[in-house]
């Protein structure tokens, strides 16, 4: 039997003065921390509450990886406190204290979505995580990470999400376990703070109308709020890289809101300076499936293939695989089939959008006017599917 030596913590007073840290928010230094609970495991044998199991131990019986790794978590907590506190604030940083977190809206690759409230205001707070390793994969979604937030906070148009704060750090940020996250947040996270929007994406919506379609005057409403949203970020010279209506919010009133902006950038001046595949295959442009150089046409091209979707309230390309997809758009130019009770005006805006030669596509302050000039009083929506047949045998019959 081996007794503790004195100048040692135990690893009870080491987390207790890591969990006072973290209550009261003084992050103070590691050198500290450790002789915070040096003074406290004292403490803690003056004052009896220290039982003798603790005071003796068997040396065969010490688990040491777990101790190491017990150590190394709540030291790590405290570090990172006291970086984040030393480290100059950005102007769009938050205070996490503010921030209550309720429930996950979905989970991605790098992170998950939780709905919250920050200030009385309903939030939408992706956790985004950079990894263990602190490598060069780390520092990449950390940059795009500074990317996203920089683009996002200067932006302000009804149809594109409002950005409300983020963080480079989540050593202040509490789940809630009822929110259905998990216990301990990684320790290299940071995450971005924006309104929420309580009716969901255009996908599930057109999903939820795939049967019965859209009235015409709603398929030129949706149509319209995302050409005036993507408008507005083209007059902000940004390109928003991945337009699909995964990324696209409805509110209470059925008002199109943009979102997700983890690979927008601003656009180069120099047009080779963009290349490299970056979006969802069956929304990207054949010049950004193969590599060449590319601008804000990328995002014209998918807001062809999005309208269609409104239009048809379909997946476009459901039938082939990814490869299948991107090889016949780019050599065969592939496109989705336009229902022939399709009035022309709009089957016309989905062919410009989506020609093969970015040149060719109208800027979308065109779209926008080509949309505005549709009259939608004589209807010209898709057929329901019980009277599909007739869509494709009769060119002349519309529907609501």
């Amino acid at each position: 039997m081996i007794p503790r030596a004195a100048s040692t913590p135990t690893l009870q007073a080491l987390i207790e003065v890591s969990k006072m840290h973290s209550e009261s928010g003084d992050v103070g230094t590691p050198k500290g921390a450790l002789e915070e609970a040096k003074a406290l495991n004292s403490k803690m044998k003056r004052s009896g509450n220290l039982s003798s199991k603790d005071m003796l131990f068997r040396a065969d019986k010490i688990d040491l990886k777990s101790l190491d790794d017990e150590l190394e978590k709540h030291l790590t907590r405290v570090l990172s406190r006291h970086i984040e506190a030393k480290r100059p604030k950005e102007e769009w940083e938050i205070d996490l204290a503010k921030l209550n977190l309720q429930h996950v809206v979905a989970n991605g690759a790098y992170g998950t979505v939780y709905k919250g409230t920050y200030d009385g205001q309903d939030v939408a707070v992706k956790v985004l995580d950079w990894g263990e390793d602190g490598g060069a994969s780390a520092a990449s979604l950390r940059a795009s990470f500074q990317q996203e937030v920089t683009v996002w906070q200067k932006l302000d148009h009804p149809n594109v999400t409002k950005f409300v704060g983020a963080s480079m750090g989540t050593s202040n940020l509490r789940i809630p376990r009822e929110a259905g996250g998990q216990d301990s947040l990684p320790t290299q996270a940071c995450c971005v703070v924006v309104e929420f929007i309580p009716g969901g994406t255009l996908k599930n919506y057109l999903f939820k109308n795939r049967r019965r379609k859209l009235p015409y005057k709603t398929v030129i409403q949706l149509a319209l709020d995302l050409a005036r949203g993507l408008n507005y970020l083209h007059s902000k010279k940004i390109v928003h890289r991945d337009v699909k209506t995964d990324n696209m919010l409805l509110d209470m009133n059925r008002n199109l809101k943009i979102a997700d902006f983890g690979v927008a950038r601003v656009e180069a001046l120099n047009p080779s300076e963009m290349t490299g595949e970056t979006g969802t295959i069956g929304y990207m442009a054949p010049e950004v499936l193969v590599g060449k150089p590319y601008n804000r046409r990328c995002d014209v091209y998918s807001f062809g293939i999005c309208l269609w979707e409104i239009y048809c309230c379909d997946m476009p390309y459901s039938t082939r695989s990814f490869v299948d997809v991107s090889s016949a758009v780019t050599h065969q130019n592939l496109r989705p089939d336009i229902p022939r009770c399709c009035p022309s005006a709009l089957a016309n805006i989905m062919r410009k959008c989506w020609d093969g030669n970015p040149n060719k596509r109208p800027e979308m302050d065109q779209v926008v006017r080509m949309l505005e000039a549709i009259d939608t009083s004589k209807g010209g929506g898709m057929l329901p599917d019980d009277q599909a047949p007739f869509c494709f045998c009769f060119g002349t019959v519309r529907g609501p």
